[in-house]
């Protein structure tokens, strides 16, 4: 049993989790009665939160935005800087923390009084970045997937394909996943019945959340794999798989998510797929690694380019040898 400030800040806490609670849902989960839980959001009223209740079966208890920021958290100075620092972040300008930004950016606008967004909004405006090594995101379109994800609200949006095509979509969202510079929905797909990636960047304009859904299970459990396999090979015409000689780890701080899958065999060896465009620009990606590797599955076109290139080279380092001891030199002419 919860005492009564531990259970207040507890309640605080669920409130801020899911955009509406019933009362016997949060009674369950502070493990008092329906009765405990109205005099509970009464002293949260009273201390400046504001909680609306929804009268009848269907009603419960949500935490809006109120005319003044709720006391004990942040004053209105530190509230516009918290909240600038995280559209900074969720931007992709302090890695590794994008995804933790947007979900406490979502919290903190939840209940940021108007005045406040709009001073927010303005510093955002005002502020120039050093563009990155990807498309920028809207922290506004950011916020508003992420209360979709959390609150299992449909989204409608308007999306460029890989191919170019633009199409209107409506999805169930499941979760944002951040790889590299840009950031990916999770979501299943009501026009094609199936679960889709979309990259947040080809989205125009912000989504229009509707009616709430029932989550559908997940995909895979590790999300993060399930849209580097997505994302590495799926828009690619050509594939090729790779037995590479190295530890997957190592190859992992190596290879971006967005590029490459990554399967480890054994402590030494790993199984790579990837993909491109056009089967002739791989020998020259593949070109660049510092590992031994064997091509186990790919195009025929790719593995005689392979082949012709290996020959090339051969041809082009076979006149070199050694002239006393000065070392190697090249012979041949033009």
């Amino acid at each position: 049993m919860y005492g009564t400030s531990e259970r207040l800040l507890r309640l605080l806490s669920l409130l801020q989790a899911r955009r509406e609670w019933p009362g016997p849902d949060l009674a369950g989960r502070l493990g008092v009665d329906v009765r405990t839980i109205r005099r509970d959001v009464e002293r949260l009223r009273q201390l400046g939160y504001p909680v609306h209740a929804t009268p009848g079966v269907a009603g419960g208890y949500r935490l809006g935005s109120g005319a003044a920021l709720p006391p004990l958290l942040l004053d209105d100075d530190e509230a516009v800087a918290v909240a600038v620092g995280l559209r900074t972040a969720a931007n992709g300008t302090v890695a590794g923390i994008e995804e933790t930004s947007v979900r406490a950016l979502a919290k903190l606008e939840q209940v940021l009084p108007a005045r406040l967004r709009h001073r927010v909004r303005a510093m955002d405006s005002a502020m120039v970045r050093i563009p990155g090594g990807g498309p920028k995101i809207d922290a506004e379109l950011l916020t508003v997937v992420a209360a979709a994800c959390r609150d299992n609200e449909r989204l409608r949006f308007t999306y460029g394909t890989h191919a170019g095509e633009v199409a209107e979509r409506d999805v169930e969202p499941l979760r944002l996943v951040h790889a590299g510079w840009r950031w990916y929905l999770v979501a299943w797909d009501l026009g094609r019945d199936d679960w889709r990636t979309f990259r947040l960047d080809r989205i125009d304009g912000l989504p229009v959340p509707s009616f709430r859904f029932t989550p559908r299970e997940p995909p895979a459990e590790d999300l993060a794999a399930y849209v580097s396999s997505r994302i590495a090979t799926a828009p690619y015409p050509h594939i090729v798989t790779l037995r590479v000689s190295a530890p997957a780890e190592v190859l992992t701080a190596w290879i971006s998510p967005t590029t490459a899958v990554i399967e480890p065999i054994d402590d030494e060896t790993c199984r790579i797929r990837t993909g491109a465009k056009t089967f002739e620009s791989i020998p020259f990606y593949l070109a660049q690694w510092e590992f031994d590797f064997v091509v186990e599955d790919g195009p025929p076109e790719l593995l005689d380019r392979m082949a012709n290139i290996a020959q090339r080279f051969a041809r082009a380092t076979s006149g070199r040898t050694s002239a006393g001891g000065d070392g190697e030199q090249i012979r041949g002419g033009g």
